[in-house]
C-alpha cells in the first residue's frame, strides 16, 4: 500500500552518532527552524531506526514543525541476540543516554523533549521519562508494549497511548496500562487498525494525533 509521504523538513536530516553506555548508535537527527521540541523515536523488538512506519510518523512530525531523532537502540551484535530486543532495562538506559548526547548538541539543547514508542520502545520510552522527570515534555506510544513499563506511576509526562481498534489483545494490556499512570493521559483506539496499522488511513491517523499530542505538549514544556 502506497502512502502520501509528508516531506517538509527532510532535508534537514543528516546521520549522527550517538555515543553514551559503552556503545556508538547510529541516528538521523532532523531539526527544521522554529521547532518548539524535538521527538526521539524508541522502536520495538526486530525493528530499526529504518522502520517506515516510524519514519512516515516523523516525517509527518517533521511537516508539523518538530525535530526528531531515529536511533538505533542496539549495536548490529546485540540485535542479533532475541532476548535483547527484550531487555526493556537496556532499552532504557539507552533512550536515556541519547537524550543526554543530544541535549549536548548546540541546535538542540533548548529544545523541550518528548518520546515516541513502539512496541517494547514504548516501555523503554515511559521507564525513561519516569527516569528523566521534568525533562521530557510528552510521551506517545504506538501499537506499545507500556505494561512492561516498571515506573508507570512515577511517569509525570503527558502520556498519550494509540492503539488498533482490532488489536484486542494489546487494547487490554494498554488500558492496564493507563490505569496505573497518573500524568495527563489519553487512550486512542484506531477503528479497523490493527496491531501494525497496515490498513488504509490508520497510520495517518496515529500521525494526526501524535503530531496534534506532541506540538500541544512539548511548546507548553
Amino acid at each position: 500500500m502506497s502512502r502520501k509521504q509528508p516531506t517538509a523538513g527532510d532535508q534537514q536530516e543528516r546521520l549522527v552518532t550517538i555515543t553514551g553506555d559503552s556503545v556508538a548508535l547510529e541516528g538521523a537527527l532532523a531539526i527544521p527552524p522554529t521547532s518548539p521540541g524535538v521527538v526521539l523515536f524508541a522502536h520495538g523488538s526486530g525493528s530499526s531506526r529504518l522502520s517506515p512506519r516510524n519514519n512516515y510518523v516523523a516525517r509527518a512530525l517533521r511537516h508539523a514543525g518538530l525535530a526528531t531523532l531515529l536511533m538505533d537502540l542496539l549495536t548490529e551484535e546485540e540485535d542479533r541476540v532475541y532476548a535483547t530486543r527484550f531487555d526493556i532495562e537496556l532499552l532504557t538506559r539507552r533512550l536515556v543516554a541519547a537524550t543526554r548526547w543530544l541535549g549536548k548538541q548546540p541546535q538542540a539543547n533548548r529544545l523541550a523533549v518528548g518520546y515516541f514508542g513502539a512496541s517494547t520502545g514504548a516501555a523503554a520510552a515511559l521507564n525513561a521519562a519516569a527516569e528523566l522527570g521534568s525533562a521530557i515534555g510528552a510521551v506517545v506510544s504506538r501499537g506499545g508494549r507500556p505494561d512492561l513499563a516498571e515506573s508507570l506511576d512515577q511517569v509525570r509526562a503527558p502520556t498519550l497511548l494509540i492503539v488498533g481498534g482490532l488489536d484486542t489483545e494489546v487494547i487490554e494490556l494498554n488500558r492496564q496500562a493507563y490505569a496505573q499512570l497518573r500524568c495527563d493521559k489519553q487512550l486512542a483506539i484506531v477503528p479497523g487498525a490493527t496491531h501494525l496499522f497496515e490498513e488504509p488511513g490508520t497510520l495517518e491517523q496515529v500521525a494526526d494525533l501524535a503530531a496534534r499530542w506532541f506540538t500541544r505538549r512539548l511548546a507548553k514544556a
